[in-house]
């Protein structure tokens, strides 16, 4: 009788101590060591039918590269990846695979899925310590040229799947750096910014042009791009900051998440006095709103020295749109929540600074078109939270920069770009868009599957025509 295999199970994955992280900004998971690696790749079933591979939206081949991180050729792994993803560290680190590919993993209907994305990290950051990456073949030019205007998750991906299929690619970035909001948004403690450096610098090898500090709708046009390109792709996310329109909005110390985040990650006012970038440090911190950038905000602040951060949302837990994983990593740094309130009005002092929030409870009531429990004022039921500082993290819209001076580019009525979500092409010829500028705020992967669609519909257009 053949011996019954030993069980497996999900190796954690080691982490800074909770009071120790909460007063710096190093990343908070360590990585898997090598043995970690394999003996969780172990786990994997390598099943006929991989069910995981259709909950990824740039369609990794999970097993394949699991395989090869099993049998210990991170080589071979690192290769794999790249078939599908030029930023296999930033996914690692940043997409939910807990709703995505994780969920289809077979193992999680009895046990905990394999950790997919952890072993997407650990392979990524081994090719990076290799010191040279490793390199795909690049085809012979076609002579075609793309501009893509974005270098976020989705103007990333168009760049890296355009450039291995022989065309020539340009990525014009607003800001000194590139990366978009995986630069701007995202704090270093959840994705270091010499990573998304590292993958940049990876597309430029490859030979992606980077034009930084270019304003799309102010430098050139779109038109303008046009005249000198195959094709364009716009990849601008939706940066414009979402207000409440509520009393006492302007009091200095409340801030939109957009501006806060920038200031202390793309400005790196975090590392204060050796950048001297202006940010208001509280004492006594409010975050409105819960989804990964409120809680970005809030771990941000806490590490900026405030003695309370709390998040305030008015809905329940259960519609907190924040990963499991932000949340709970929020709370072990003691991060407090105050669920099923709403701000009403903001209260100011004598100079102008705010210094207190006016709230009321709520309730849930009947789902609204989000498919949430729609919050419901309680009646008189309004009280007081003291605090020096706000950041508004309620969502954000489409900037206007790029659609008020683009004739023929057709927008909603949420002024976000109408492009076909099965080709990323808009109304406008030789025009594609893809990620949060046509979907409004989502995660980082769907802006990368959207970009992926994109470039597929972009090659067979400078194969075959439009």
């Amino acid at each position: 009788m053949a011996e019954k295999k030993e069980k497996i199970p999900r190796q954690p994955i080691p982490e800074q101590a909770p009071g120790v992280r909460k007063h710096n900004f190093n990343e908070v998971p360590l990585g898997y060591s090598p043995e970690t690696a394999r003996l969780e790749a172990a786990r994997c079933l390598q099943c006929k039918n991989p069910s995981c591979v259709s909950g990824c939206p740039v369609e990794i081949d999970i097993p394949g590269f699991i395989n090869f991180i099993k049998e210990g050729d991170f080589g071979a792994t690192i290769a794999k990846l790249k078939e599908k993803t030029a930023l296999p560290a930033v996914c690692g680190r940043v997409c939910p695979q807990e709703i995505q590919c994780e969920a289809k993993c077979i193992l999680g209907k009895k046990d905990e899925p394999v950790a997919i994305g952890r072993l997407e990290r650990f392979t990524a950051d081994w090719d990076r310590a290799q010191g040279e990456p490793v390199l795909p073949k690049i085809p012979t030019k076609t002579g075609k040229k793309v501009a893509v205007v974005g270098s976020g998750p989705a103007g990333l991906t168009v760049a890296g799947d355009l450039i291995l299929l022989g065309h020539d690619v340009t990525v014009f970035e607003a800001f000194h750096k590139a990366g978009g909001v995986l630069v701007y948004g995202i704090p270093e403690f959840r994705l270091p910014k010499a990573i998304v450096q590292s993958e940049v610098d990876y597309l430029a090898k490859l030979g992606v042009k980077f034009e930084l500090n270019s304003v799309v709708g102010r430098t050139d046009t779109v038109d303008e791009l046009l005249a000198e390109h195959d094709a364009v792709f716009i990849a601008v996310g939706a940066g414009l900051p979402t207000f409440l329109d509520i009393p006492g909005e302007n009091l200095i110390g409340i801030y939109s998440a957009n501006e806060y985040l920038t200031r202390s990650n793309l400005m790196k006012a975090y590392l204060f006095p050796e950048y001297d970038t202006p940010i208001v440090r509280g004492r006594n911190v409010v975050v409105l709103g819960a989804g990964n950038v409120a809680m970005d905000a809030a771990r941000t602040a806490l590490r900026l020295g405030a003695d309370s951060v709390r998040i305030v949302y008015r809905r329940s837990r259960a519609e907190m749109p924040a990963r499991a994983e932000e949340i709970h990593h929020g709370e072990e740094e003691g991060i407090e929540f105050h669920l099923l309130t709403a701000p009403v009005r903001f209260i100011g002092d004598e100079k102008g600074r705010v210094k207190a929030m006016e709230c009321i409870k709520m309730e849930l009531g009947e789902p609204d078109d989000s498919g949430r429990r729609r919050p419901v004022p309680i009646k008189d039921s309004n009280f007081m939270m003291d605090t020096d500082m706000v950041v508004i993290a309620v969502g954000a819209g489409a900037n206007p920069l790029i659609t008020s001076t683009t004739p023929g580019l057709e927008v909603n009525k949420r002024r976000y770009i109408v492009a076909d979500p099965e080709t990323g092409k808009t109304k406008k010829p030789r025009v594609w868009a893809g990620g949060d500028i046509v979907t409004g705020q989502a995660t980082v992967i769907l802006a990368m599957g959207a970009g992926r669609i994109a470039a597929n519909s972009i090659h067979k257009f400078l194969t075959w025509g439009w």
